[in-house]
Order: structure tokens, then C-alpha cells, then sequence
């Protein structure tokens, strides 16, 4: 099977104005962008609190664009059904944060969602093989995740390369989205280490110009 190869940019609305999630939603899906990114942080898992379901379901009606929610805590199967309920798209967990990784994923996908599955910088990318087959997304962290505005470990992308290998050599279909310190500066080396997916953050909300930041990142990945 050819994987067909895509291109998509996922802000994170954890660099957004906290006083104003809805418009932030909306700058998001006027600027051209694809997803929503929607990083939840319980403070245990990572050193810091974000936000809850309740917060994506009131967003929710905004837009219908993907919501594509990165849960950032420890033991997520007793949230995932709130999070599915809240109108998340795809669901992605850490393989670091539960014991039991293949059950999350059947769980998420009983609830007529995407599964992810994500990795810290420290945790070796063939630590995933047993999951690929089952996951639709596989998220790589090339920052230490917790707080936005850091710098892409550069090392973290030769993950990408290897999962672009397996994904081949599996006859597999999941995306691979990189998320941590992608801007203009980094995203060529992030397109051509084959990622699908760039999350950006700061590079987004804190840009004069949204839009125009959006068709850069995009025109870059068309250059590779």
C-alpha cells in the first residue's frame, strides 16, 4: 500500500489568550488552518494545568474544523469517554502515561474516535511498535512537554524518519504530527523528515499576521 502523504497545520490553542478561546478558534479557521490542537495537561504528567472537556465542548459548536486533543496526563482511560462527549476528533494518549496502551486505543476507538498515540523526547521511537498497527495518529513531542514558546529538540525528528520507514514497511495508514518549537525557521526540517502533521503554538497566535504565517508553514512543506 502507497501511503498518500498529506500536509496539515494544527495550532495549539495552549498559546491562545486564555480569555478568549472562542475567538482564538475562529483565527484558527479563518487563517486557513486544518485542525485545532488542544493540549490538556493535568499538572501530574507534566508541571502544569491547562484545561478540561468542558472547555472543548463550548468550543465545539465554533467550528468544524478537527479538534485534536493531546491528553498530557497520567491513567487517561477514566477521561476518555469525557473527552469523546466533548467533540474531540482524535484522541491521543501517552505511551509513558499508562500501563496499558493498546486498551486506551480500543477504548478510543469504541467511542467512534481517531487514536493517537504520543512519546516523550527521552522515550525511544521503537518503544511504539506494537501499537502502530492499531493507532491512526502518532504524535512525536520534540520539546519536553508542559509549556509552550521552547525549542525543537532537532534530534527528536530522526523519529520521524524511522516511523516514515515502519510506516512503509507495516503497509500502515497513521499520520505522524510533530509538536514543539515549530516555526518558519524549523519546519523545513521538520516537512522533510517526513512528518503529516505540524502543531505550532507560539508561532502562531504570537505572529502579526496569522494567515500569512499559515501559508509560509504550508508553502514550505510544497517546496519539499
Amino acid at each position: 500500500m502507497e501511503f498518500r502523504r498529506t500536509h496539515l497545520l494544527a495550532p495549539s490553542i495552549l498559546a491562545a489568550n486564555f480569555g478568549a478561546m472562542g475567538q482564538a478558534v475562529s483565527l484558527i479557521e479563518t487563517s486557513g488552518a486544518d485542525w485545532v490542537h488542544l493540549d490538556v495537561m493535568d499538572g501530574q504528567f507534566v508541571p502544569n494545568i491547562s484545561f478540561g472537556p468542558k472547555m472543548i465542548a463550548d468550543l465545539r459548536p465554533l467550528t468544524d474544523l478537527v479538534f485534536d486533543t493531546h491528553l498530557m496526563v497520567y491513567r487517561p482511560d477514566h477521561l476518555l469517554k469525557a473527552f469523546a462527549d466533548a467533540g474531540s476528533d482524535y484522541i491521543t494518549i501517552h505511551l509513558e502515561a499508562t500501563n496499558h496502551p493498546h486498551r486506551s486505543i480500543q477504548n478510543i476507538h469504541s467511542m467512534g474516535k481517531k487514536a493517537g498515540i504520543s512519546i516523550v523526547p527521552s522515550t525511544p521511537v521503537d518503544h511504539l511498535t506494537e501499537l502502530l498497527p492499531s493507532v491512526d495518529l502518532v504524535l512525536i513531542m520534540t520539546v519536553n512537554p508542559g509549556f509552550g514558546g521552547q525549542e525543537l529538540i532537532e534530534h527528536s525528528l530522526k523519529k520521524v524518519s524511522r516511523l516514515v520507514e515502519l510506516r512503509r514497511a507495516g503497509e500502515w495508514d497513521f499520520l505522524i504530527s510533530v509538536d514543539g518549537g515549530v516555526n518558519r525557521i524549523t519546519a523545513p526540517l521538520v516537512w522533510s523528515a517526513g512528518a503529516d502533521i505540524l502543531v505550532a503554538g507560539s508561532a502562531f497566535f504570537r505572529s502579526g499576521n496569522p494567515a500569512e504565517e499559515i501559508a509560509l508553514l504550508k508553502g514550505i512543506a510544497d517546496d519539499r
